[in-house]
């Protein structure tokens, strides 16, 4: 009786498992996520640009009801905004683009996604292949990474990302995703309120006195 080599057999082993927990983070995931209705939270974002080698990090507040209303709102550089009102993204970056706002349709696959975590958790396994990619502590919770690439055909704003699932509450706490145009977008949640009352007036945006609307819902 032959006997099978010891890295082979850990190898036959590790593999179903390894697809065992990246099967049972998403299912995890996308459980607790059906549960969230609004969310409040603070955030911090790091862009970097691989072509110019460029880094900016931002800082802010956001609020969102789903499906469709999102709130984001700059301290960090003071004034940027991104607001979708249910039919409307807002886009105003005044940091970046004085004098315009950017008015976009909703379904525009090239805004900001309205559901800033539910996107990766949206019918995940039909939309990606996602296969585990380490663990690590996200401001003191123990979270498990899952990497995403889009399957072909998929409309997806990035070509891969990479998303940290908190051990304990399977919500997704801090995430990556590099866009076609090389830009890598690297989100940490630093705080979340699920569920709290939002009024209504949070997804509202007012335009400021002599700025330009670009209005891109027309045809």
């Amino acid at each position: 009786m032959r006997l099978i080599p010891t890295a082979l057999l850990v190898a036959c082993v590790a593999a179903p498992l390894g697809a065992q927990n990246v099967d049972a983070t998403i299912d995890k995931a996308v459980a607790a996520w059906s549960k969230v209705k609004t969310v409040r939270g603070t955030f911090e974002q790091t862009v970097t640009n691989q072509i110019t080698g460029s880094s900016a990090t931002a800082r802010g507040q956001y609020v969102q009801e789903r499906p469709n209303r999102l709130s984001i709102r700059f301290s960090q550089p003071a004034s940027d905004a991104i607001v979708a009102d249910g039919k409307a993204v807002w886009i105003y970056l005044p940091s970046t683009s004085a004098g315009q706002v950017i008015k976009r349709p909703a379904a525009d696959p090239s805004a900001t996604p309205i559901d800033l975590t539910g996107q990766f958790l949206d019918s995940p396994r039909a939309k990606y292949d996602i296969t585990a990619a380490g663990n690590k502590t996200v401001d003191g919770h123990a979270a498990r990474a899952l990497k995403l690439v889009p399957k072909k055909g998929s409309n997806a704003p990035f070509t891969q990302a990479t998303v940290w699932v908190d051990d304990d509450d399977a919500l997704i706490r801090e995430f990556e995703e590099t866009e076609p145009s090389g830009v890598t977008r690297h989100v940490r949640l630093t705080a979340l309120e699920l569920n709290p009352a939002i009024d209504r007036s949070a997804f509202i945006f007012n335009v400021p006195a002599g700025v330009k609307i670009v209005d891109q819902t027309k045809p």
